[in-house]
Order: C-alpha cells, then structure tokens, then sequence
C-alpha cells in the first residue's frame, strides 16, 4: 500500500524520489537489446499493436506529434511518414541511452528534417501550451511516477481538437489468458531476458510493472480526471495490450 511519499517500482514499495532513477537503470540496461527482446516478448505482434495506435491516432500531414517514452523510434517512424515534410515529430524519453538509440537508429535509416529530440520528463514537459496536434505515450506511461500529473502535462501541450494516445500492456479480459500470461511473464520472460540481454532482474520489474498499471477503466478515468474527453479504448490480444485514446476540446 503506497502513501504521499512511496509510489510502486514493480511489487516494490519506494520513495516516489527514487522511482526515476530506479527505472533510469533498468533501462540503461536493456537499450542495447530493446528491439530484439520486444520482438522475442511478443512474437513480433508489436509492430501491429503500434500500427494500430497511430491509425487510431488520425494524423495527417503538417500535424505537431509528441511521441513521449519513444524509445528506440518506432512509432517516431510511423508518424513521421505521415506528417510529412511540413509536420513534425519530437522523439522524447527521459532516458538518455534510449534517447541515442533511437536517434541512432532513425538517423541511419536517413529520416532526418522533420524529427526532432528531447529528453524530458512527462510529469513536467517542457513544452508551451497547445503545441501539439498528437500526444503518443507508447509503453511508458506505466513506469511514470505520477501518472495523473503525466496526463494533465500531455493535456496543456495539446491543442483543441487533438488527441492523447496511450498504447500499453494492460489486462487480460478473459482468465485463461490471464493465467497464460502470467505464466509467460513471470516464469519465462525474467529468462528470455537473462539469456538474451543479460539482465533477469530488469525483465522481471518490466512484467511486475504491468501488473501493477491501471486497469482499462481505471486508465481512462484517469485520462477524463485529467481533462481529456470522448476517453475510449480499444482492447488488442484479449487485453493484454490496450490503446486509449482522448480529445482536448
């Protein structure tokens, strides 16, 4: 049970102030291999679940989208192919060895001219109000401290008329999926990640941080506590990955 000054790290109780540094090293750690083991965690079925996210996201060329948490630039790449070259995409995590990494990455595919990059934290974006048509969090809105105060900075830097999306592991709908994929996550996923990136502790917190993240209702409650509204969400894989997506009117 959390107070004023802890917050979750995993099944972990610790102070709210150690949580950013806690989850710094954890992905310190796995940045060098995130792209293998997200493919090895999910069959390669999260290239689908990210596609899904950005049709939901309806941008069109010229539009400004913040693409918070972005890691290794996946959903930076999709997006960018539909701003085009008089829109703009802001590559932003608060980890800067993820950060280079995706920068990396993008770079050498030859995307350059309308990415941007930024290493921010999403509790306080460093961002003028109503200044983007799409906030995306893809994957990290469950290792953020606040996530309430997360959701109000992702509200202020958007202008009226856009959209919040937020692609996460969530919950499984029915409970033979929820036994499998407790089984797959905490007996052999902690393994994947020791064989493959050498780090079981890091893979074991990632699976302990999904089952601690708000449920599907609870989530888009937060959103429309936040601001947001017409706060929906579309279940992928029997709820083991949802998109919520909200409007700023």
């Amino acid at each position: 049970m959390t107070n004023d000054n802890t917050t979750h790290f995993g099944f972990k109780e610790v102070p709210k102030q150690e949580k950013v540094a806690l989850v710094r090293g954890v992905f310190d750690s796995v940045a060098s291999q995130y792209d293998v083991m997200n493919d090895l965690m999910s069959l390669g079925i999260h290239r689908i679940w990210k596609r899904v996210a950005v049709q939901l996201a309806n941008v069109r060329e010229g539009d400004q989208v913040l693409d918070l948490a972005g890691g290794t630039g996946d959903l930076t790449t999709l997006f960018e192919k539909r701003v085009g070259k008089t829109g703009r995409v802001v590559l932003a995590d608060i980890n800067a060895a993820m950060l280079r990494t995706g920068r990396d990455r993008l770079i050498n595919r030859g995307l350059a001219g309308n990415i941007e990059y930024a290493q921010v934290n999403a509790e306080c974006l460093p961002f003028a109000d109503n200044s983007f048509d799409c906030v995306c969090i893809g994957f990290g809105l469950r290792n953020v401290t606040d996530k309430d105060a997360a959701l109000r900075s992702m509200y202020r830097v958007l202008k009226p008329g856009g959209r919040v999306i937020v692609l996460e592991f969530s919950h499984p709908t029915d409970p033979i999926t929820e036994k499998v994929y407790d089984f797959y996550s905490f007996k052999l996923l902690p393994k994947i990640g020791a064989i493959v990136a050498k780090d079981e502790d890091s893979y074991r917190y990632l699976a302990e941080s999904i089952r601690m993240h708000p449920k599907q209702d609870e989530l888009k409650g937060m959103m429309e506590a936040a601001g947001l509204e017409r706060c929906e969400y579309f279940n992928m894989t029997q709820g083991i990955v949802a998109v919520h997506r909200g409007y700023k009117f």
